[in-house]
């Protein structure tokens, strides 16, 4: 399965439906099912450390990738909008079983037999 690193508390606002677009400076080709991994360091100067931290926390369904609108900016909750920004839409959240996974940069594999939906 694809697999993403994201730091916390952004991978938990994901598994909790609050984010639903992952800004992101490269874009992919592909489309589907996409596993969603805590960082093993949460991102500085925020509560991430309080959340489950290098795991694997849920699976969403990747449904587009695109650049970013003036638009998007009331859902990623900011004012500035990133000119050179991609945004990941995601949908379908599926929570599982946290399990540890040793994170990668850009998307990377992980064997479907460790995931376990809940």
């Amino acid at each position: 399965m694809k697999a993403l690193s994201i730091r916390q508390p952004y991978a938990n606002e994901i598994l909790t439906g609050q984010k639903k677009i992952e800004l992101r400076t490269w874009s992919t080709t592909y489309r589907g099912d996409l596993l969603i991994c805590s960082s093993a360091k949460p991102d500085a100067g925020t509560n991430g450390g309080m959340y489950p931290l290098g795991a694997a926390i849920c699976i969403v369904k990747l449904v587009d990738v695109r650049p970013m609108r003036r638009k998007d900016c009331k859902a990623l909750d900011t004012d500035i909008l990133w000119l050179d920004g991609i945004c990941w839409i995601l949908a379908d959240v599926r929570p599982v079983q946290p399990v540890g996974i040793k994170g990668k940069l850009r998307l990377f594999e992980v064997d479907d037999r460790m995931i376990r939906r809940i």
